[in-house]
């Protein structure tokens, strides 16, 4: 499960108390911990931090979730639900972790 350092590099963060609407595409990782809205496409990993807060539809590598989520997921590799994390929308990944403590409300699909 090691990931390589290239796939630690962070490229966009949207800081707390920060607020970003549109459409993000981005090649590694982008980490909210403000307010996002719209969609987000990486290869690479989405990484929602305990503060974050975002409505949005997101296809990734990759998918962390400590803060909101309301949206779809679609992720290639893997989703990991924090303890602190709510998610409010469906998943469809290969690999599902899910913390104690999780409020998740939706559909999940395990798709190899």
């Amino acid at each position: 499960m090691a990931d390589t350092t290239e796939a630690l590099i962070l490229n966009s963060l949207i800081g707390e108390g920060s607020e970003f609407r549109g459409e993000f595409k981005v090649k590694d990782l982008i980490r909210i911990d403000g307010y996002f809205k719209g969609n987000i496409l990486t290869e690479g990993k989405v990484l929602v931090g305990k503060s974050g807060l975002v409505d949005t539809d997101i296809r990734a590598g990759i998918v962390v979730i400590g803060g909101t989520v309301h949206g779809s997921i679609l992720a290639y590799k893997r989703v990991v639900l924090l303890s602190t994390g709510r998610l409010f929308g469906d998943i469809v990944t290969p690999s599902l972790v899910v913390e104690e403590g999780v409020v998740f409300e939706g559909r999940c699909t395990i798709n190899r």
